[in-house]
């Protein structure tokens, strides 16, 4: 462990260089072990403050740490922020010239630099290799490290090969962290990465500023809108499968007033950098893309997602919605849940070559399904999978806030459960579905199961109808999916007394529209501020980032804002006391807030 003054130094330099008062939970252990030279795993969620886990470290040890990140654009968003609080940052990557790669490697050279954002394939690079065992290294932090496991929702090989840098530098201390990682993937980092004896925080998963909510779709783009009539002005995110969906609903949202844009990996790199630096700025509220957005943007004021169509696993669906609320303001997450959308996502996991990547991608969207199902409370379902529990619903959710409706589902549940039995437990929901709506495909015919006495028992009720309730039965553990064996159903001993009449079955009905209109208050726990000068605020926040070329975040944060509404600084003692306020920020901006603060107080 380090000694007491690095505990003092490490605060010191949180408060001035960064302007918080206090480190959130784990970060001083994390911080203190990487200074000591340890290694160290992070699993912390979006916003809950992993880059000052890496950046407090690299500025306390000798020379320059090392950070692995995935995409351009999250080095970017890193760099920018580092450099408006005075650390000396860089990126090295393939969107800079080659004199801009010289400045890099030459500061680099001259030890100028404390921290520099580089690419997997660049880092592993024999000659960028070779010059790094010429210089002081203080860490290495491989950022979304979840990348680097199969089981990992954003698997890449080159991530894999991270592990080298163990061998390479055995002294030099090694962080991963990611917000994302159930048990698997938790494990394959620990292996690949040779962290087995590394100082190991899991902070949880769970994001109670969002709020979750799940409804059947049905005319999508009119529930889109009934959603952002609540959110006018404000910045989110909409995530759709395909391309064409994307421009589609792109399209309509422009012809309906609002600044939307879309970003996809077929539109050309300058296209997609002029979207999300516009984004960034607030010059572009919503912006519509496919899973190709996103995961580099570190904009805090994101105040919602919606998922228009299916994410194809949880992993993908926890880390989309993450981006809502990241400075712990209250934010939304709406996903819209159809039927239609499993085959597509099957069909594109289906794409893939590799038939075990194919394996493991279709029980994810399996567990994706069963949680846009389940009845319970979506952060409870949501923590579940992550392994992590909850002692109470936690009141912020569509199911907890509305209850869905119930109904008595005894007798076509019995039906499903027959019918299940009769084709022997061993076809999948598609199949089972079929027999009970008397289809006449030719597979069905040909296993004869036209003869079967539950054959078109259902044929009164809808495809999606039995769908949720087969899954309904599997939440409920009357059937269970045999993932290793093409998904087939099969009956559980809890089945039998439901079979044979000696219990009934409430199940929740489907729900198609958000069942309030009322949105949650923007507030900061405890923490009443004045409106009207938050607005104020915010516009010269907006006036000062166009002047200096930097997205409005990058200057202060809504969170940051909200504090200064509140407590009305109007000196620079009581403006450095705002969380998000240091030294190099006070300087910079500090005169231009406290002359708008004393503006209103004046009027």
């Amino acid at each position: 462990m380090a000694e007491n003054s690095d505990f003092e130094s490490a605060r010191q330099t949180l408060q001035e260089v960064f302007g918080y008062q206090s480190f959130r939970p784990f970060q001083e252990e994390v911080i203190a072990e990487l200074i000591a030279g340890r290694d160290a795993f992070v699993l912390m969620p979006t916003g809950g403050g992993k880059s000052l886990c890496y950046q407090i470290p690299a500025l306390h040890r000798h020379g320059v740490g090392i950070v692995v990140s995935p995409l351009i654009s999250l080095m970017k968003d890193q760099v920018d922020a580092l450099l408006a609080n005075g650390v000396r940052a860089a990126c090295y990557n393939s969107s800079l010239t080659v004199a801009e790669v010289q400045q890099v490697l030459a500061k680099l050279q001259k030890n100028q630099l404390d921290l520099l954002y580089v690419a997997p394939e660049r880092l592993l690079n024999p000659d960028f290799l070779s010059r790094l065992h010429s210089l002081s290294i203080a860490l290495f932090a491989i950022d979304e490290a979840h990348c680097v496991s199969q089981w990992g929702h954003d698997f890449r090989p080159e991530y894999v090969h991270l592990g080298r840098l163990r061998q390479n530098f055995p002294e030099v201390p090694l962080i991963a962290l990611t917000a994302t990682a159930e048990k698997h993937t938790r494990l394959d980092i620990l292996q690949h990465l040779h962290l087995q004896d590394s100082y190991r925080v899991i902070a949880g998963f769970d994001r109670p500023n969002i709020r979750y909510t799940v409804i059947n779709k049905a005319r999508p783009y009119l529930q889109l809108g009934a959603f952002l009539d609540n959110h006018n002005d404000e910045s989110g995110i909409v995530y759709c499968l395909s391309r064409k969906r994307v421009e589609e609903i792109a399209a309509k949202l422009s012809q309906d007033g609002f600044k939307a844009a879309a970003y996809h990996a077929g539109l050309g790199a300058k296209t997609r950098k002029q979207v999300q630096e516009a984004f960034l700025r607030d010059d572009l509220q919503i912006v519509v893309a496919t899973v190709a957005f996103g995961m580099g943007i570190d904009k805090p004021n994101v105040r919602f997602v919606v998922h228009y169509d299916l994410p194809k696993n949880i992993e993908s669906y926890y880390q989309e919605t993450g981006r809502a609320g990241r400075d712990g303001l209250p934010a939304e997450a709406l996903l819209l849940f159809g039927y239609g959308d499993i085959a597509l996502c099957r069909g594109l996991i289906q794409k893939g070559g590799n038939l075990e990547q194919n394996r493991i991608e279709i029980h994810k969207l399996n567990a994706m399904v069963a949680f846009a199902e389940s009845g319970i409370c979506r952060r409870r379902a949501l923590l579940g999978y992550f392994g992590e529990t909850m002692d109470a619903d936690c009141g912020n959710c569509d199911i907890c806030l509305h209850p869905p409706q119930r109904y008595d589902a005894t007798e076509d549940a019995r039906k499903a459960l027959s019918c299940v039995y009769r084709v022997g437990q061993r076809f999948g929901i598609g199949h089972v579905i079929d027999v009970l709506r008397g289809a006449k495909t030719q597979r069905l015919l040909d296993l004869r199961h036209d003869q079967l006495s539950t054959y078109g028992v259902g044929r009164e009720r809808t495809q999606d109808h039995w769908s949720h309730l087969l899954r309904q039965l599997i939440h409920h553990g009357f059937l269970e999916q045999d993932i290793a064996n093409y998904s087939v159903l099969k009956l559980t001993e809890a089945a039998r007394p439901l079979l044979r009449g000696e219990t009934e079955l409430m199940i929740s009905a489907p729900r198609v529209k958000p069942v309030s209109k009322k949105r949650p208050e923007r507030k900061i726990a405890g923490l009443e501020y004045n409106q009207e000068l938050f607005n104020q605020l915010r516009i010269k926040r907006k006036q000062i980032a166009d002047r200096d070329g930097v997205p409005p975040y990058v200057v202060f944060g809504d969170a940051s804002l909200a504090e200064m509404a509140a407590s009305l600084p109007t000196d620079k003692e009581a403006l450095l006391a705002i969380n998000g306020v240091g030294q190099t920020k006070l300087q910079r901006y500090g005169n231009e807030f406290i002359k708008e603060i004393v503006g209103f107080l004046c009027r």
